[in-house]
């Protein structure tokens, strides 16, 4: 049974809820659960994450496009309308700013239908996740946006083990330093799996299924 706690770091009114033991992701071992379920999902921690999450950047950086991975539609919503109230500059004809979803194909790659195109092309994108442990997501992610001709803006989740994702700062409400021993291993050097510990859960954007 997992047992999930909150951790006695605080940003605004941001809890940082955890869980410690063994866990798998699609690309890694880890040492900590970080369950973002609330943020993502219920308004009033989502509007609460966003004004954090701005807090982190400048009024020069300009916004067009919020790409939400990891389920973070709520969040990239309240992110969109705090950049719009605190006056970032926009270059689209609307003055306003896109929230989108990306689709995979079979092969796991990001793509962007013919509608949604232009919401990238010729704009500034906000890369939004959940967490960014190894940056291999995020770094998908900046390859699509530049596929489809957009720019990358930045990089923002509620937690991040990495200061940066091909040099591209990324922002986050949580880091290493809430979680100092926080660690990422490759599934074939994980020291508890060579230890015989067994994995505890599954985990991934959605959440954690208990093994």
């Amino acid at each position: 049974m997992i047992e999930l706690y909150n951790l006695p770091v605080k940003h605004g009114n941001v809890p940082l809820t955890v869980a410690h033991g063994h866990f798998a992701t699609n690309h890694s071992h880890i040492n900590y659960y970080i369950d973002i379920t609330y943020q993502k999902t219920r308004l009033s921690e989502a509007k609460d994450t966003a004004k954090e999450l701005v807090s982190h950047f400048i009024n020069n950086t300009p916004v067009d496009t919020v790409l939400c991975l990891d389920g973070t539609a709520v969040l990239g919503t309240c992110l969109a309308e705090e950049l719009t109230q605190s006056g970032f500059r926009t270059i689209n004809a609307h003055q306003t700013i896109y929230v989108v979803e990306p689709e995979y194909n079979a092969s796991s790659q990001i793509i962007f239908r013919d509608n949604i195109q232009p919401m990238l092309r010729n704009k500034h994108v906000l890369v939004l996740m959940a967490s960014v442990t190894t940056g291999f997501t995020a770094n998908r992610s900046i390859e699509a946006i530049r596929y489809y001709g957009g720019e990358v803006a930045g990089i923002a989740a509620i937690y991040s083990a990495v200061d940066e994702v091909d040099g591209i700062p990324v922002r986050s409400v949580y880091n290493v330093k809430d979680i100092p021993d926080y660690a990422s291993y490759d599934y074939k050097s994980c020291p508890y799996c060579r230890q015989g510990r067994r994995i505890e859960a599954l985990v991934n954007s959605f959440g954690y299924s208990a093994l």
